[in-house]
């Protein structure tokens, strides 16, 4: 079964878990769970995302205006093929997200053959969480769907509520994990990048975040790469990753579900209201 219908059959069941959002602390390694959860790669304060990014919009402006009109737009594509693959990215975290960069990478990966991989995602994981919490707690911006009764796809819980929207952390992780996966298969870059910035906009079609949650989410991204680049520790690790993926792309590829790519495709030539 696709993985698209296989993430709606378990809808049901799997939003209340999925609606967290964004990536939180994980508490063993991915591989070995045995082992104790890594520390972040940047050291705490190293980067300011509140100086980085500029204000959420104001009420009333321009640009507030524009943020209500996609959030209005885009509750019409609920029960379309956008609807079910924004639907299906609503799961974080590096697992995830490595099955979401299938279609760009050209073949479905299997996370135990790449521990290093798996290394470098889920311990950048943790300076995505550090870089997201500070706007979103300092700038406290309230999510689209509060105040409204119109459809998003995921549920209503009090948790999502409380959580704060600029910038969206789903868009800040994917975009921080295209970019690495982007500098660890250069020749893949394309393809990769535009499902960062489509794993991204699926935040607006699922009604969580406002458009310029989801840009902040794109700046607040580049800049942690940005940051991550003088890391000697990261640097190695990535160095790592890249020997270790381009062994596993020259293998035999797993056809990625066409189905799913399909909708990757759809979504990238179709933009958003």
């Amino acid at each position: 079964m696709p993985r698209l219908l296989l993430v709606l059959a378990a809808l049901g069941i799997a939003t209340g878990a999925l609606a967290r959002e964004s990536a939180p602390p994980v508490a063993a390694d991915p591989v070995t769970p045995q082992a104790p959860a890594r520390k972040p790669y940047l050291r705490e304060g190293a980067l300011d995302t509140i100086a980085v990014l500029p204000p959420p919009p104001k009420p009333g402006t321009e640009a507030d205006a524009g943020d209500r009109l996609t959030y209005a737009g885009t509750r019409a594509l609920k029960g379309t093929p956008r609807w079910a693959l924004a639907t299906a990215d609503v799961a974080g975290g590096a697992a995830h997200l490595l099955a979401d960069f299938s279609c760009a990478l050209g073949t479905r990966l299997d996370p135990g053959q790449l521990p290093a991989v798996m290394g470098l995602l889920e311990r950048t994981r943790l300076d995505v969480v550090a870089a997201v919490d500070r706007p979103k707690h300092h700038f406290a911006r309230e999510r689209p769907h509060l105040g409204n009764d119109l459809p998003i796809c995921v549920d209503r819980t009090e948790r999502l509520a409380r959580s704060k929207s600029y910038p969206s952390g789903h868009a800040t992780e994917g975009w921080t994990y295209a970019l690495i996966l982007a500098a660890a298969a250069p020749e893949r870059a394309t393809a990769i990048l535009r499902r960062g910035r489509i794993y991204g906009e699926s935040r607006l079609v699922c009604g969580v975040h406002w458009r310029s949650d989801v840009e902040a989410g794109r700046t607040t991204g580049s800049a942690l790469f940005a940051a991550l680049q003088g890391d000697p520790a990261f640097r190695a690790d990535l160095e790592t990753a890249r020997a270790e993926l381009a062994r596993v792309l020259a293998g035999p590829a797993l056809v990625p579900d066409a189905a799913t790519c399909a909708a990757e495709d759809a979504a990238a030539a179709n933009p958003l209201p």
